[in-house]
């Protein structure tokens, strides 16, 4: 049985629709039948990026900065399921201190105080994605969902809206709950990362520049995040923690990462510069991350390998140059 043919003619409404992962999400329940609804800050955006994944939703322009903006499109939309993908700080130009405080902690908590559980609906009210910036100097695996000592201002903030939504789904007893995503890649991302770098230096044979590639990550496929989110939000029960890891359990070094995808891309490993650029001071360093919570809740974990990843990226945009 398909474990997301329970979507069929849900109502479904996701916020942060137009960026990379929610894009993925949006997608992925237009594929599994869902009515979906995207919210975005920008419509010719979002509706590019639905296109290129052939998803049909209904987009609307709507600002999430705005204090009750959320509350305010629950009540008109009255959805089944809210995946909340919206966020600040990614991006390293995004460093507004309010902005951060608003779409990361204050949007949570607004959310998780306003979803209303529909009798027609027996999953998750409210799925939303946390990071793995909101553990911070933890050098365990993360199976504690709550030991988190973050050190940036994007980890803080996010940490203060999964804990806003785990106060206010416990007090209110609803289920919803915070997956902690780590490094996703795939189609879709912004060109500043690490993929798109590589992708864009095809059209050359300069020289790359990298850090030296010794930080180890979990790296997780898009298309592997999306399902992950789906079948969370399908979930039947509650998770007692309202939060828990989507990733695949294994840590790979960056340098390994960047020479497979070289190899796949036909980029000469000699012109890969490990070491021309310094390791961002935000690196985590910790054992391979906890999946046992998402195992246990689903009985599934990201397939994907890393290869197989980045074949199923370059098919993906060898199709869309092709159309």
């Amino acid at each position: 049985m398909n474990a997301l043919g329970g979507y069929r003619g849900v109502d479904a409404l996701v916020l942060g629709g137009g960026g990379f992962i929610g894009t993925w999400v949006a997608a992925t329940l237009a594929q599994a039948g869902a009515k979906v609804t995207v919210s975005a800050r920008d419509l010719e955006t979002a509706h590019a990026a639905l296109a290129r994944h052939g998803a049909h939703c209904e987009v609307r322009a709507f600002d999430l900065a705005q204090a009750g903006a959320a509350a305010r499109l629950l009540a008109q939309l009255r959805p089944a399921i809210v995946f909340n993908l919206a966020g600040y700080g990614v991006d390293p130009s995004e460093r507004d201190e309010s902005l951060a405080m608003r779409l990361n902690t204050e949007l949570v908590g607004e959310l998780a105080e306003s979803v209303r559980p529909r009798d027609d609906w027996r999953g998750q009210a409210l799925v939303h994605a946390g990071s793995a910036l909101e553990f911070g100097e933890h050098d365990g695996d993360f199976a504690d969902a709550w030991t988190c000592r973050p050190t940036t201002l994007y980890g803080r903030t996010k940490l203060a809206g999964s804990e806003a939504l785990r106060d206010a789904s416990r007090r209110r007893g609803i289920r919803a709950l915070t997956a902690r995503l780590f490094t996703v890649y795939g189609p879709g991302e912004h060109p500043g990362r690490l993929l798109p770098t590589l992708l864009r230096a095809r059209a050359s044979g300069d020289p790359i520049p990298l850090t030296a590639g010794s930080q180890r990550r979990d790296f997780t496929y898009a298309a592997d995040v999306a399902h992950g989110l789906l079948r969370l939000g399908a979930l039947h029960d509650t998770v007692a923690e309202r939060a828990l890891n989507l990733a695949t359990g294994q840590l790979t070094s960056v340098r390994e990462f960047i020479e497979t995808a070289a190899d796949e891309l036909g980029l000469a490993r000699a012109r890969l510069r490990f070491g021309a650029l310094p390791t961002r001071v935000e690196e985590m360093s910790h054992a391979p991350i906890s999946v046992f919570a998402l195992q246990s809740a689903v009985g599934w974990k990201p397939e994907f390998t890393i290869r197989q990843g980045l074949r199923a990226a370059l098919a993906f945009e060898r199709d869309r140059a092709a159309t």
